[in-house]
């Protein structure tokens, strides 16, 4: 059966099995799929991923959701009991905490580093000439060059136009007489989660934040 998106964004084809397990066949609208993502945390509180709604939905079905926070996103219907004629549905908010061992450990995790992820954290501001860019035209910028053994870690690199970044070329910042306009950090674990989705809803965004250190430069 197809049921209409509560939101607008399209329909939603979902089935139900002969012995009542409730099951997730498909997605009507591609777009939806791929832009709404759920924020799954474990019982404790802790991120752990951002998952789809189909996902999500395999995690209601098997009564792995402890807790759930922030805005309802999806509604999906399943099919009728044969005993009862009830129909199985499943609400699905943008916030859920889940059962088992938690996956991510925050005190050992190092996020992973990325270019879209180190311009979100630099807010897209070039470090040596202060300017704001789009994204197409920064790069990622080695502090201590990588010809001088300069590590691709978080603590090295910072964001760059292309015109600054050739004109500090294989040269450390005071070697270059480029003084950096702000340092670089590692992102937290809850930073890590803002950094990795574009399209963040605002409850989720507003949970992340609760936790990002005042330090953090997406405080600013």
């Amino acid at each position: 059966m197809t049921e209409p998106d509560p939101f607008g964004r399209g329909t939603i084809r979902t089935q139900q099995d002969r012995d009542g397990t409730f099951r997730v066949s498909g997605f009507l609208n591609c777009w939806m799929e791929a832009s709404v993502k759920v924020l799954k945390l474990s019982a404790q509180g802790l991120p752990q991923s951002w998952i789809t709604l189909e996902q999500a939905v395999t995690h209601y079905a098997a009564d792995e959701v402890r807790w759930e926070a922030g805005q309802q996103v999806a509604v999906f219907h399943g099919g009728h009991n044969a005993l009862t004629g009830q129909q199985s549905i499943i609400t699905v908010n943008s916030i859920i905490g889940t059962q088992g061992v938690p996956r991510i450990n925050p005190f050992d995790l190092v996020s992973g580093l990325t270019n879209p992820k180190l311009f979100v954290r630099d807010r897209n501001v070039c470090a040596y000439c202060g300017g704001h860019f789009h994204e197409s035209v920064l790069t990622r910028e080695h502090i201590v060059p990588v010809s001088q053994k300069g590590p691709d870690h978080w603590m090295n690199v910072v964001t760059a136009c292309r015109s600054c970044n050739h004109r500090k070329s294989s040269r450390t910042p005071e070697q270059a007489n480029m003084p950096l306009l702000y340092a670089p950090y590692v992102p937290s674990l809850w930073e890590d989660f803002i950094l990795r989705n574009r399209r963040i809803l605002s409850d989720q965004m507003a949970f992340l934040m609760a936790h990002v250190p005042k330090s953090s430069r997406l405080m600013a």
